[in-house]
């Protein structure tokens, strides 16, 4: 679904443009061909010369090893754009089905609390029940209300994101399946990972082929330092003697002043700039990694104390259901009971939302293989 992203389509094109320049690295530079005419009172003359730049072979192979490293960089860049945007897809599938779940919980505490309004209202005309009371719950029920616009907003949003990122028209209305949850992983499989970053998460990859690329424009630098040179042949007749020569000719520059140094400075200074970057790079992903691990485990633990507390609030409600039901419960306790259970029904949902999408970041941030949905 991600390859119809419009952002990656255009990224893609970046790819035939790295390719073309490849191409252009390996040609062999074009022979020179020069003529000249000449005539006298006796006889005519002139020259013939052919001429190739033996520099450019010399640095032909550096040219092209650069080249096909930077083609190299430029591929596993869009397939890093690949990446993110396929696991931010992910984050909004796991965040669109348990914006349903959540749904469900906040519309049931709405009803609840509405029926708990009507009643009070009833009550309050039979003078059963006082103002105060009725506002109280009057309120309960405006906050419950709100809570439930703002989770339906956030839910069309989070739909017409995914929508947009797969390239549908916004009207499309995507039927959700497959596992949620990502796979956990193990502290020994986030600790191997770690260690094992630099050669599988495909960023570090892209920069690492760009400091070759740049490796390879240093040593053609240093290469164009020699001596420039050109050869051929060279054909001509003395247009006064008429008399024919034929021989090899060679062009040097000699390298007195420039010897290319500044060059060499500049590509050797650019060298250290992506070595610093790919560094920074690298701490910045091993941050983020602990960061989002530390997050999963508070996370984790905050999961499993609340999903105990669940069954017994559960129980308690059913009680409390059946008890209204047979008149022996205030009506006021029974809402009271219910509404704990759907408030921590509702916390017990944003806490798995949170655990997944963290789990499915932790993921990405170690390179492993993505799993969809």
């Amino acid at each position: 679904g991600v390859f119809n992203n419009p952002g990656l389509k255009a990224a893609r094109l970046q790819a035939g443009v790295a390719d073309a320049q490849l191409l252009q690295a390996g040609l062999l530079p074009d022979p020179q061909f020069g003529a000249g005419f000449a005539t006298s009172a006796l006889n005519y003359g002139g020259e013939l010369g052919l001429n190739e730049d033996i520099q450019a072979l010399i640095t032909r192979g550096a040219a092209k090893a650069a080249a096909a490293a930077s083609s190299k960089q430029v591929n596993l860049n869009i397939l890093w754009q690949e990446w993110q945007i396929a696991e931010r897809a992910r984050e909004l599938f796991i965040q669109a089905h348990w914006d349903d779940e959540l749904l469900a919980v906040l519309s049931a505490n709405e009803h609840l609390l509405a029926d708990r309004v009507q009643r009070d209202q009833a009550a309050m005309q039979r003078g059963d029940q006082t103002s105060t009371l009725v506002s109280v719950d009057l309120v309960a029920l405006t906050d419950a209300q709100t809570s439930l616009r703002v989770l339906q907003t956030d839910t069309s949003a989070t739909r017409h994101q995914l929508n947009e990122l797969l390239g549908l028209q916004p009207d499309v209305q995507l039927h959700l399946i497959g596992r949620v949850t990502p796979p956990s992983i193990s502290r020994e499989t986030f600790q191997v990972s770690l260690a094992d970053l630099p050669g599988r998460r495909v960023d570090l990859l892209a920069l690492q082929a760009g400091y070759q690329s740049q490796e390879e424009n240093v040593r053609r630098s240093i290469l164009a330092q020699f001596p420039s040179m050109s050869a051929g042949v060279l054909m001509e007749r003395d247009p006064v003697e008429g008399v024919n020569a034929f021989g090899p000719q060679v062009s040097i520059t000699l390298p007195v002043f420039d010897r290319n140094r500044g060059h060499i400075a500049m590509e050797r200074a650019t060298r250290e700039v992506l070595h610093q970057a790919y560094q920074a790079q690298l701490d910045a992903a091993d941050g983020q990694a602990h960061q989002v691990w530390d997050a999963i485990l508070i996370l984790s633990a905050q999961v499993r104390d609340l999903d105990q507390q669940l069954p017994a609030l559960k129980q308690n409600a059913l009680a409390a259901d059946q008890s209204e039901r047979q008149g022996n419960l205030d009506a006021g306790v029974y809402t009271a009971l219910e509404t704990d259970l759907l408030t921590k029904e509702a916390e017990s949902i944003r806490l798995h939302a949170s655990l997944d999408r963290a789990q499915s970041a932790l993921n990405m941030l170690l390179g492993l293989p993505f799993q969809a949905p």
